[in-house]
């Protein structure tokens, strides 16, 4: 009955209709009231709808008055979150005759300059609330994730620690838009934090382009389901790893899942691999240079 082009995505809508708007683009009460019947229109809250087809969260937040926001925001736009189980939402504060919110909605009471028919906050908003909600990595993680998908640019991230307090200023100098996964965005940072020389983005000739190098000779591929699915996949990953090793490198594949839920165990087992070191000198490992 109606189309509404969306901003980002087709289930991701930018606002709510009014009856008021509704009336103003020719839909009057007999055709508001079919398109309920027939279920291309939803009545969220009394003289708003949503097209349908809309994003459950979408639907849940109009219907509680509030907008999406925070790491449920994000994981909407396809911005990597560590843990988005439940509805992260927000409301002004002062907002009155909201209905009661269930146990798995997080609100987050604060100003916003989102439009008051606005379903979603300033990406930059939820940006710098969802870093205040993860962990100091994952926040990195996401931001990352944010700037490489375009979603923001340098500008876009120097605005969202600039509604951060002075304690988070400290992650800015850890971001970087090369990183292509959240995973790869943790395994950057720990193997940081051991001491090691992370190059990110490698082009090694006669093997290609590779997520991690460390210290000069050992590769780390952050391997998921999503992107190495199905045997062909397997084996040009083998292929690769054996041109690695004929020049000299380590190819490890930690999986995603172990990279995000299993840290300890892996790290442990990159801090042993690191100990026994190069078979190959790494002056003679010449062969790669940091992609663009």
């Amino acid at each position: 009955m109606l189309r509404q082009p969306p901003p980002t995505s087709p289930d991701v809508p930018m606002r709510f209709l009014s009856t008021r708007e509704l009336a103003l683009r020719g839909v009057g009460r007999q055709r508001v009231r079919r398109g309920l019947q027939d279920g291309s229109l939803l009545r969220v809250r009394r003289g708003r709808y949503l097209l349908a087809g809309c994003h459950p969260d979408i639907v849940r937040a109009a219907r509680l008055g509030v907008r999406v926001d925070c790491v449920s925001l994000l994981a909407l736009l396809g911005v990597f979150v560590m843990d988005h189980n439940r509805l992260h939402v927000q409301a002004t504060n002062g907002a009155s005759r909201l209905p009661p919110r269930p146990p798995d909605v997080v609100c987050h009471w604060r100003p916003s300059s989102a439009e008051p028919t606005h379903l979603m906050t300033d990406v930059v908003e939820a940006l710098a609330q969802a870093c205040r909600c993860q962990g100091p990595r994952e926040a990195i993680a996401t931001l990352d994730s944010a700037w490489y998908r375009g979603i923001v640019d340098e500008k876009g991230v120097a605005a969202v620690f600039a509604l951060l307090p002075r304690r988070f200023q400290r992650l800015r100098p850890l971001v970087d838009p090369r990183c292509e996964s959240g995973p790869e965005t943790i395994m950057r940072l720990l193997l940081r934090g051991l001491g090691c020389t992370v190059e990110i983005q490698v082009s090694i000739s006669g093997v290609g382009r590779v997520d991690l190098v460390v210290d000069g000779w050992l590769i780390i591929e952050c391997d998921s389901e999503a992107h190495h699915a199905g045997w062909e996949a397997h084996k040009r990953d083998r292929r690769r790893d054996l041109a690695a090793a004929a020049l000299g490198y380590t190819t490890v594949r930690p999986i995603a899942e172990d990279i995000l839920y299993r840290r300890e165990q892996v790290l442990a087992q990159l801090k042993q691999i690191l100990a026994v070191g190069p078979t190959t000198p790494r002056a003679q490992l010449l062969t790669h240079v940091p992609a663009r």
